[in-house]
C-alpha cells in the first residue's frame, strides 16, 4: 500500500498540450510585441516632443487596424483554418515589430506620420490572430477543459507586460528604445514555423496526437452535437445568423467595458510611474513588471474558478471586477511608493482574475463550430476599447496638468460598468 502512494504518478502527456504550448508563445510574443510601445512611449514622446494626448494616438493606430481585422480575422479561420491565418499573422507582425524601430522622416513625411503608418500596419498581423488561436483551443480541448485552456493561454496578458517592461527597460538603457523594436521582432518567425508544423485544422493531422487522444475529442464532439439542434451541429451557419444572437453582443459590450481598463492600465502605467512616482528607467522595469505576476495567477484562478462554479461565475465576475476597481482607487490615492505597488499588485490579481471568469464564459457559451467568427466579434468590441483608452487617458491628464487621477477615475468607472452589465447576460449552466 504505501509502496503504491510512494509510486511517482505517470502523466500522460497530450497533443492539445502541445498545441497549447505554441499557441501561448505566439500570444506572449503578440503581447510582448505590443507592450514595447508602452515603455517605450515616454521615451519616443521625448524625442519626438509629442505631448501626453498625441502620445495617445500613436497606441490608437494599432488598435484601429487590430479592431478592426478581429472579425476578417475570425472569417478566415472559419474559412481557411486557423493554421494558415496564425503562420501568416504571427509573420506579418514580426516584420512591423521590427521596422517601427526604424521610425525616421522620410522626405516631408515626419517619423511620426511613419510610426503610425508602421503600427496601424502592425495591428493588421495581431488582429487576425486571437479568432484563429481560440477556435484552434476549441478544436484540441474538449468543453470540460476549454475554460482552463483559455485561462492558461490569457496568462500571456500579464505574462507579456511583465517580461515586456523588464526587457524593454533593459534594451532601452542599454542601446535606446529603437533596438528593442528591430531584436524583439525577431523570435516570432520561430513561433510562427512551430505553429505551422504541429497545429493542423483537423486534430487528426496533428503530427504528435494519439489515437486514444483522437477517440476522446471525437466523444466530446458527439457529445456536443446531441445537444445542439441539426443547424447548430452543422458546418455552415450563417453569419447573419450569428449576429442575430444576443449573447453575443452582449459579451462584445462586456469586453469592452473591461478592455478600457485594462489598455488602460497596461498602456500608461510605466508612464504614470515615471511621471507621478518619479521612477527611474531602471525601477520601472522592476516595479512595472511586478503587479502582472500576481495577474498571471489570477488569471489561472479565474479559468479553474470559471470551469468549476458555472452556476455563479457571473456574480464572481462581478465581485472580482469591482474588487479590482476599489484597488485601482487605492492605487492612486497612496502616499508612497510601497503601497502603490501593492495596491497595484493587487488591482491586478483581481482584474486577471476577472479576465480568465469572462473567457471561461465565453467558450462555454459559444460553440465550436462559429468560434473564429464569433469571438471575432467579441474580441471586436475589446480592441476598440483600445482605440478609445489611450487617448483620452492622454488627453485627461494633459487637461489636469499632468496628474492621473481623472485618468484613473475614467477606468474605474469603465470596470464597474462591464461588471454591471453582465447582470444582463444568460449563458448556459
Amino acid at each position: 500500500m504505501i509502496s503504491r502512494i510512494l509510486e511517482p504518478q505517470k502523466i500522460q502527456w497530450k497533443a492539445r498540450y502541445t498545441i497549447l504550448a505554441f499557441i501561448w508563445l505566439a500570444w506572449l510574443m503578440s503581447f510582448l510585441d505590443r507592450m514595447l510601445m508602452s515603455i517605450s512611449l515616454p521615451f519616443i514622446g521625448e524625442e519626438f516632443h509629442l505631448d501626453k494626448g498625441t502620445q495617445g494616438w500613436i497606441i490608437s493606430a494599432f488598435f484601429l487596424s487590430y479592431a478592426g481585422f478581429q472579425i476578417p480575422g475570425g472569417f478566415l479561420a472559419d474559412k481557411f483554418g486557423p493554421r494558415k491565418v496564425m503562420f501568416f499573422a504571427i509573420i506579418w507582425w514580426s516584420i512591423f515589430t521590427s521596422l517601427t524601430g526604424l521610425a525616421f522622416n522620410i522626405g516631408i513625411v515626419s517619423a511620426f506620420v511613419v510610426m503610425l503608418c508602421v503600427r496601424f500596419l502592425f495591428g493588421i498581423g495581431e488582429g487576425s490572430f486571437p479568432a484563429s488561436s481560440w477556435k484552434c483551443i476549441s478544436t484540441y480541448f474538449p468543453l470540460k477543459e476549454r475554460g482552463r485552456a483559455t485561462a492558461i493561454q490569457s496568462t500571456v496578458n500579464t505574462l507579456g507586460p511583465a517580461v515586456a517592461t523588464f526587457v524593454a527597460a533593459a534594451i532601452i538603457a542599454a542601446l535606446g528604445w529603437r533596438w528593442v523594436f528591430v531584436l524583439l521582432g525577431i523570435p516570432g518567425i520561430a513561433v510562427a514555423f512551430g505553429i505551422r508544423y504541429y497545429c493542423r485544422d483537423n486534430y487528426r493531422d496533428c503530427p504528435v496526437i494519439t489515437q486514444e487522444e483522437i477517440k476522446e475529442l471525437e466523444a466530446d464532439e458527439a457529445e456536443q452535437a446531441a445537444k445542439l439542434s441539426t443547424q447548430q451541429a452543422g458546418e455552415t451557419i450563417p453569419f447573419i445568423d450569428i449576429l442575430k444572437r444576443v449573447e453575443l453582443w452582449q459579451l462584445a459590450v462586456i469586453w469592452f467595458l473591461f478592455d478600457i481598463t485594462f489598455w488602460g492600465f497596461t498602456s500608461w502605467l510605466p508612464s504614470y510611474l515615471k511621471d507621478a512616482r518619479g521612477l527611474t528607467l531602471a525601477q520601472i522595469g522592476v516595479w512595472g513588471s511586478v503587479p502582472y505576476l500576481f495577474g498571471a495567477v489570477g488569471t489561472l484562478m479565474g479559468g479553474y474558478v470559471s470551469d468549476k462554479f458555472t452556476s455563479i461565475r457571473n456574480w464572481i465576475y462581478i465581485a472580482a471586477s469591482m474588487i479590482a476597481a476599489l484597488f485601482l482607487y487605492f492605487m492612486f490615492k497612496a502616499d508612497g511608493l510601497t503601497m502603490t505597488v501593492i495596491y497595484q499588485c493587487m488591482a491586478s490579481l483581481f482584474m486577471f482574475f476577472a479576465m480568465g471568469i469572462f473567457w471561461g464564459i465565453l467558450m462555454h457559451t459559444i460553440s465550436a463550430n462559429i468560434m473564429g467568427r464569433a469571438s471575432g466579434i467579441v474580441n471586436f468590441g475589446g480592441q476598440l476599447a483600445g482605440v478609445v483608452a489611450a487617448p483620452v487617458m492622454g488627453y485627461l491628464v494633459d487637461i489636469s496638468d499632468g496628474k492621473y487621477d481623472n485618468a484613473f477615475w475614467f477606468i474605474i468607472i469603465t470596470l464597474a460598468a462591464s461588471a454591471a452589465f453582465i447582470l444582463t447576460l444568460r449563458t448556459k449552466k
